[in-house]
């Protein structure tokens, strides 16, 4: 009887604590930043819907390229990320920033990290975004994301109020701007302007 009461303890730990340890699963929604306007609403879809062209771009072009196996080296890999990123460069050569994160779509990210950055947790939080953010100066819509920078942290408190990404995108902090990047590309998307308080 006692080690079924420990089992229901262990499992009722796991129901609280585990969902907050994994950066895929839901915040609880006492532990919700913020709740969206509707004007954040309507940014967010205007986002998604560019979100969706985009991505249905990515997979027309990537369609064009051999496929890779399991097999594939690092270098047919890196060649095959490089042609991508070449095809869709070209495809979108009059990209500008601001496409994707429109005026809305940029104070929603400010008002994200404001609300972020004022809990309890903000210390720990932005040091989790600057510990391998060095920044890079002079980024642009279409640029390679550089190699030799990591991919910085990103919080499921900052995630969380932001629009869903398909596996294909993330958003990254590259210094005090947030980026969205083209994973298979290894391009950027689009970038905001500063937003990292």
């Amino acid at each position: 009887m006692s080690s079924m009461r420990s089992l229901a303890a262990v499992l009722l730990i796991l129901a609280i604590v585990w969902p907050a340890a994994c950066a895929e699963a839901p915040i609880p929604p006492e532990r919700r930043v913020m709740t969206l306007t509707e004007d954040e609403l309507n940014a967010a879809k205007e986002f998604d819907a560019r979100v969706k062209d985009y991505l249905a771009l990515h997979r027309k072009l990537e369609a064009t390229l051999p496929k890779l196996s399991k097999e594939s080296t690092p270098e047919e890999v890196d060649k095959n990320q490089r042609a991508l990123g070449a095809l869709i460069k070209a495809e979108r050569a009059g990209a500008k920033r601001g496409e994707f994160f429109t005026p809305g779509m940029e104070a929603l990210v400010r008002r994200t990290l404001k609300a972020v950055l004022a809990g309890p947790d903000a210390k720990t939080i932005k040091g989790s975004i600057m510990d391998e953010n060095p920044g890079v100066p002079g980024l642009s819509v279409n640029d390679r994301y550089p190699d030799e920078v990591p991919l910085s942290t990103m919080p499921p408190q900052v995630l969380e109020p932001l629009p869903k990404l398909d596996e294909d995108l993330e958003y990254r902090f590259v210094g005090k701007r947030l980026v969205l990047l083209d994973v298979h590309a290894h391009i950027i998307v689009d970038l905001t302007d500063n937003v990292l308080p």
